[in-house]
């Protein structure tokens, strides 16, 4: 079956001779899939997002939906044109509309009595039913992140965008609301493009993410795939801690300060590895063909785990084990993997990155 949306070879400049803010970035979006395009301020996210939306032109490359050119040579559809959904990161509710009118204002010159049953749709669909003569400013962050999604829905798009949607909400209400989110989506067979700077959004969130950087695409799959199996170092930092050791690959193991180490993938010669630190344990005496004793520097108790910081030699190496985990700050331990290691594709010879520490202790 063909994709729903199709981007392919998409670019962008804003300046004449300046960066491409989106740099010739390809990925489609199946029917009834939420597709989330992740990474930090300014690497085109929101840009790409902008641009299929329609309100910005792309300078090279094509968009196509359901198989309809949206973009590309001297082919452009206008935006309310184009049959997608858009939900803005402040909502962009109208103050002095009620809940109905804002979710109607989309619906454009249909007959009133159609507007106002749409609109009632949609927000039964997105659970505000009931709420409809209130104003935007009675409503919780939460309520008016729905409405602003029952406004999307409403004139039953074959796409809705939603630019890092979440991100004015409180850390307590985020979760409960993607959750809903996402399945009101699920729910309606809709498909979605989610732009986050939130790895725990997108891995929670998402079918499928796509992981940028400088308007580029470094990787795109699965949240277990783009998670476990990160292709270089960018995608494994950036999808959440890692652990980065250097080793010579004999095959499908490594040696390694930590012991010899099972790879996910055969290599030979130096190479610079990839470890989770759930995907590793301590333990008093060492196993497996040891390696190296570490000491434990720090230690944080978060109830279900317990987060360990170990110098092995001259990297400290992180990792979480479970609650009755019984070492302290000074306790000489081994470290283990417990997972393969991921073979990234920079080479650790002469890397002085290889081994670097962050700053805080998570």
């Amino acid at each position: 079956m063909p994709p729903l949306l199709d981007i392919s070879s998409l670019g962008k400049r804003f300046t004449k001779g300046g960066p491409r803010v989106v740099d010739g970035i390809s990925f489609h979006v199946s029917a009834g899939e939420i597709f989330a395009l992740l990474g930090p301020s300014g690497c085109g996210k929101t840009t790409t997002l902008r641009l299929v939306a329609g309100f910005e032109r792309p300078d090279s490359g094509a968009i196509a939906l359901a198989g309809r050119r949206l973009d590309g040579g001297a082919r452009r559809v206008p935006p309310e044109a184009r049959g997608i959904g858009f939900v803005f990161q402040d909502y962009a509710l109208f103050p002095h509309l009620s809940v109905a009118d804002n979710v109607a204002f989309g619906l454009g010159r249909r007959r009133r009595s159609e507007r106002a049953d749409q609109a009632h749709e949609a927000l039964a669909r997105v659970g505000l039913d009931g709420l409809e003569s209130r104003l935007p400013h009675t409503l919780s962050g939460g309520q008016q992140q729905r409405v602003a999604l029952a406004r999307a829905l409403a004139p039953r798009p074959a796409l809705i965008l939603l630019d890092e949607p979440f991100s004015n909400l409180d850390a307590a209400l985020r979760q409960s609301t993607r959750d809903d989110v996402r399945q009101i989506l699920k729910d309606a067979g809709m498909s979605a493009v989610l732009v986050t700077h939130d790895q725990e959004e997108a891995l929670t969130v998402a079918d499928r993410i796509g992981v940028m950087r400088d308007g580029k695409i470094e990787q795109i799959g699965s949240p277990e795939a783009v998670y476990h199996r990160p292709k270089n170092r960018y995608v494994a930092q950036f999808l959440g801690r890692t652990n980065l050791v250097a080793g010579v690959a004999e095959g499908d193991r490594a040696r390694t300060p930590l012991g010899p180490l099972a790879l996910a993938e055969p290599a030979r010669g130096s190479v610079l590895l990839s470890l989770r630190p759930e995907h590793l344990e301590i333990g008093a005496e060492p196993q497996g063909g040891g390696g190296e004793p570490g000491t434990v520097e720090a230690r944080e108790f978060r109830g279900c785990e317990i987060g360990y910081r170990v110098r092995v030699g001259d990297q400290a190496i992180h990792v979480r084990s479970d609650h009755r985990a019984p070492f302290g700050p000074g306790d000489r331990v081994f470290v283990r993997a417990t997972e393969p290691a991921v073979v990234l594709e920079e080479r650790a010879a002469g890397d002085p990155g290889a081994g670097a520490e962050h700053d805080h202790f998570a």
